[in-house]
């Protein structure tokens, strides 16, 4: 489940430089990141409604569903071009 080898020529197809690529890829896997927990916290709320002194159930071994990892999803998301991104121009 982890990442596979990518080759250089895929990447520089996409960008002219590999800081530009490594950049969009960290953004979307940060984007990508922030869409997961704020998911899981929509869900969590819609599930059940909480007091103040309610203690939040932990995640165990037993109720763990793993997921793929958000740098490989973006990774992916770079590479079939579905990220879209700009060059910021310094003025």
């Amino acid at each position: 489940m982890g990442l596979k080898t990518i080759p250089f020529r895929d990447l520089e197809d996409k960008a002219d430089n590999m800081y530009e690529v490594v950049s969009a890829m960290s953004s979307q896997a940060k984007l990508e990141l922030q869409e997961r927990l704020l998911n899981k916290a929509i869900s969590t709320h819609q599930e059940e409604e909480l007091d103040v002194f309610d203690e939040i159930e932990e995640i165990t071994p037993a109720n763990y569903v793993e997921e793929k990892k958000v740098t490989s999803v973006a990774v992916d998301k770079f590479i079939d071009g579905d990220v879209t991104w700009r060059k910021s121009t310094i003025e």
